[in-house]
């Protein structure tokens, strides 16, 4: 199933894609695909209940407005230095372990909205990523049963402001979390429906100009590993994100110096099998 919502921000309502162009409006059938949806096996009874109801459930031609495709999810869970290229880039060595941080949910925003520049910031930066959604409670899971305990994929930008990132005690957090710096979607794809997850090209363009091109076979740790992992650690919720990592190409990593947003560019980003998202930047207050 590909699952997503629409309309005004904070208004949204779930819908389905089918046949990869037609977009259903699902409201009757009465929840929103947050934790208690997916805690609930969501997707297997929506999947039944579809099979009674599909025809009650409107067309919608055109989708106004994509919303994120999860609703507050209890945490972002993000892995760093993930592409060994993206390391190389950054000056970083591949590290021994998954790099864990967090980046507030309060970030989270639809696929193609608006990105606010934070105040004062100089360095903000664009990440195309694959991210995990959590669809079942998860804690100290073994990698050979951690795929049972994905929900699906979603497209995932994580925005950083590296000076806030980097230069600040060097507490990721800080240039991870601003307003507005995790657009998610168009689509969640639950497993059945994705094209082999291990060789999915990611790209992003800046105003028309490709910038990361990487595919997810060059993952330093892979999928299974990642939700085991951090599952050692952590209890993972139904909904909870986890996102995966950058290939090279990020704005930091820009030859012969660096390259950072500004107000008026355009990101685009996309994934097999995930679709495409687009936003534009813009100054804070304005």
């Amino acid at each position: 199933m590909k699952l997503f919502r629409h309309g005004e921000p904070g208004k949204e309502f779930p819908g389905i894609l089918l046949n990869e162009s037609e977009h259903r409006d699902i409201r009757l059938f009465g929840e929103d695909f947050n934790e208690n949806f997916f805690a609930a096996n969501g997707i297997a009874r929506l999947k039944d209940w579809l099979k009674t109801y599909l025809n009650q459930c409107p067309v919608i031609n055109p989708v106004t407005r994509f919303g994120p495709a999860i609703l507050r999810p209890s945490k972002i869970v993000c892995i760093g230095l993930n592409y060994s290229d993206h390391a190389a880039e950054t000056k970083a060595q591949v590290p021994p372990e998954p790099v864990l941080f967090f980046k507030s949910t309060t970030a989270i925003i639809g696929p193609n909205d608006n990105v606010i520049i934070p105040k004062g910031s100089m360095k903000t930066d664009w990440e195309v990523e694959l991210a995990i959604v959590i669809g079942k409670k998860t804690s100290y899971i073994e990698e050979k049963d951690a795929e049972k305990h994905i929900a699906g994929y979603m497209l995932h930008n994580d925005y950083s402001e590296r000076a806030f990132q980097l230069e600040r005690s060097g507490q990721w957090v800080k240039g991870k979390s601003c307003d507005t710096f995790a657009p998610i979607g168009p689509y969640m794809v639950t497993p059945d429906e994705m094209p082999p997850v291990d060789n999915l090209r990611l790209w992003l363009s800046v105003n028309g100009k490709i910038m990361q091109d990487g595919n997810s076979k060059n993952l330093v740790y892979k999928i299974p590993h990642l939700v085991s992992y951090i599952s050692q650690f952590m209890t993972l919720l139904p909904g909870d994100i986890i996102s995966t990592g950058t290939p090279a190409g990020v704005g930091m990593g820009q030859k012969p110096e660096p390259v950072y947003l500004k107000p008026g560019d355009v990101v685009e980003l996309g994934i097999d099998g995930l679709g495409s998202a687009r936003q534009k930047l813009v100054a804070f207050g304005k």
